[in-house]
């Protein structure tokens, strides 16, 4: 059926990139559009497997709680297929060992946990389930190449198929035979295409003023490796996170439990103290980390793998909620881009896939009507990560950009109570951790009764 022949506002829906964010963005659309395309310039792999267009998939990744609960609620059953695949729930307190700026957070019976495997694991079964819904198609190997429209409005996307090899990481070497341009005309166009996006500049070749945004760079990067887990061995903890100490302990390193029976160590700086590459680079990196339980816990660990380096360059925030077109919505990484270091990306990646359901369902299609309210919820939900984010890595004096006066000072005095608190109170422990799981917003410390014990702390 074509565009033409659909009822108002539901006809074909095109999304950008087929990574975490897009498909879910898919899949939120289902039952709204006729016609859902999600366009990927890689092929998927058959089984799990490392790819090229996730560049960042060989690093720690983790689902925070209030991301979990979002995957659960938009794929019931996934958690049990993630848990099945081999995939942790690391409970906050007690599966974790966490050292903040502070000291080591206080354990109490933690109800909330974060769930961890390998990024191809989780892309994979998400992907596997987004297949089974007849009215989303893939173009895989396929680039989009620009957009249709006006300053005004985007209504639809030029695209252009790539090679024909199907694998995983040698697909960005198999970009010969390029096929001819071809027009796909939709009535909603996703740009869920993560932090290399080049929507901002294809709408500036369609006369669109560029969209505000906010820029913030710690200069982080990171080095990580996978390593089998030493038979019998029993740390007392699934995880330990090692967290950065502003101003002069830039540099950090977390152990999550993944599939296989393996561990994946990502170790990461900010500027000027980035880890060096290779395993020399790693080693050394690792015994400069503030304190040595990370080390301690690799001492008879079998690397699985290589070391592996990434440069996620600078956190973006984009308001197209302020100045973008009609008929256009960006989710995950394209709309706001955070330093991995806070492992917010996936969920809020999901955060953005549940607004877009939202507000589909409530208007009854994909007009423009939707696409303007799911970018400004979109906005919304991601707002509290990034304030979080950034106000973390402004306390390095290497950043560049981000918040900065007499208020920020006042945030970071009273976080740095809060933090103190946390190592002592299990309520601001837990009130903490609300917070940084993104289940409760920043506003929680402000409760009278943790308040208090932040105080009393």
């Amino acid at each position: 059926m074509s565009s033409s022949e659909t009822a108002p506002g539901r006809g074909t829906a095109v999304v950008i990139g087929g990574g975490l964010a897009g498909v879910v963005a898919a899949w939120a659309l289902r039952g709204s559009a006729e016609r859902i395309v999600v366009v990927e310039r890689d092929r998927y792999p058959d089984e799990p497997t490392f790819r090229a267009g996730v560049p960042q998939g060989r690093h720690a990744h983790l689902v925070l709680e209030a991301g979990h609960r979002a995957l659960e609620e938009m794929m019931p059953g996934i958690k049990q297929e993630l848990s099945a695949a081999g995939a942790h729930r690391v409970a906050v307190s007690g599966d974790l060992r966490w050292l903040s700026s502070a000291g080591w957070m206080a354990d109490y019976p933690a109800q909330l946990g974060f769930l961890s495997c390998t990024r191809p694991v989780l892309d994979k079964l998400v992907l596997d389930r987004v297949r089974t819904e007849p009215s989303i198609e893939f173009l895989e190997g396929t680039d989009v190449v620009g957009l249709l429209g006006s300053a005004g409005a985007v209504t639809g996307v030029r695209v252009r198929e790539r090679g024909s090899e199907r694998g995983s990481e040698r697909d960005e070497e198999q970009s010969s035979g390029r096929g001819e341009v071809r027009d796909i005309p939709a009535e909603l166009v996703v740009d869920a295409s993560g932090r290399s996006t080049s929507v901002p500049k294809w709408l500036a070749e369609l006369g669109c003023r560029p969209v505000p945004e906010e820029r913030v760079d710690a200069g982080v990067a990171y080095s990580s490796r996978l390593f089998h887990r030493p038979p019998g061995v029993d740390l007392g903890y699934q995880a330990i996170y090692l967290q950065t100490k502003a101003p002069d302990k830039p540099r950090m390193g977390v152990l999550l439990p993944v599939e296989g029976d393996r561990w994946i160590v990502s170790l990461a700086g900010m500027r000027g103290a980035e880890p060096e590459p290779g395993e020399e680079g790693f080693t050394k990196h690792l015994a400069q980390l503030r304190d040595p339980g990370l080390r301690d816990a690799l001492r008879d660990a079998e690397p699985a793998g290589e070391v592996r380096g990434f440069l996620p360059g600078p956190g973006v925030r984009r308001h197209y909620e302020r100045g973008g077109p009609e008929g256009l919505v960006v989710v995950g990484d394209a709309a706001s881009t955070f330093n991995p270091v806070y492992g917010q990306g996936v969920t809020v990646s999901l955060f953005c896939a549940q607004a877009l359901r939202r507000t589909a369902l409530r208007h009854g299609g994909i007009g423009h009507a939707t696409a303007r309210d799911a970018q400004r919820e979109i906005a919304a939900v991601s707002k509290n990560a990034w304030m979080m984010s950034c106000a973390e890595d402004v306390r390095f004096a290497a950043t560049t950009g981000g918040p900065s006066g007499a208020l920020i000072r006042i945030q970071h005095r009273f976080l740095d109570r809060v933090l103190a608190g946390a190592t002592r109170n299990p309520e601001v422990t837990a009130a903490f951790h609300e917070v940084l799981s993104l289940v409760a917003p920043p506003s929680l410390f402000f409760r009278p009764s943790v308040l208090a014990a932040v105080l009393r702390s």
